[in-house]
């Protein structure tokens, strides 16, 4: 019985690895265009920025308070970006730790089909999660200016 349930923990693991695979695309799928923004749009304004800065009338501080003065919108829109993905992903955290939970409780009790459970509630967690992926696609985009026709 033991090499049975080893042999159901490793397809549950495999599964639920496959699952957490899918919000990995789906992220990279919806959040792509922001991330593109930031990385290309964002950092080139930067850098034309603080080229513009390097003026051989100015003053060393000078050019260091013009140079951070054209940092800001990048790390404004790098924190916002890094602040909205660490929300979703303790989001998806905390529910699949409710399932961890829920599983732990069934095989204290001895239920059958606990792991099928664990592997059901997850998959329904992680499903939640990509559904969202869109709306905070679109929130961002929002909070950093991005049209459409911009991308």
């Amino acid at each position: 019985m033991d090499h049975l349930a080893a042999a159901e923990e490793q397809i549950a693991s495999q599964r639920l690895k496959q699952k957490l695979n899918e919000v990995n695309v789906a992220a990279q799928t919806h959040l792509a265009p922001v991330q593109d923004h930031v990385n290309f749009t964002l950092q080139k304004a930067y850098f034309r920025c603080a080229y513009e800065c390097f003026d051989r009338s100015r003053r060393q501080e000078e050019i260091t308070s013009c140079v951070e003065n054209c940092s800001v919108p990048l790390s404004n829109a790098q924190q916002k970006f890094d602040n909205e993905m660490a929300h979703f992903q303790e989001k998806l955290n905390r529910s699949l730790m409710v399932c961890q939970d829920k599983y732990e409780a069934a095989k204290l009790q001895k239920k059958n089909g606990a792991m099928n459970d664990l592997v059901s509630c997850a998959d329904h967690s992680i499903q939640e999660s990509i559904q969202m992926l869109p709306l905070i696609a679109e929130k961002l985009k929002s909070s950093l200016f991005i049209g459409d026709r911009a991308l």
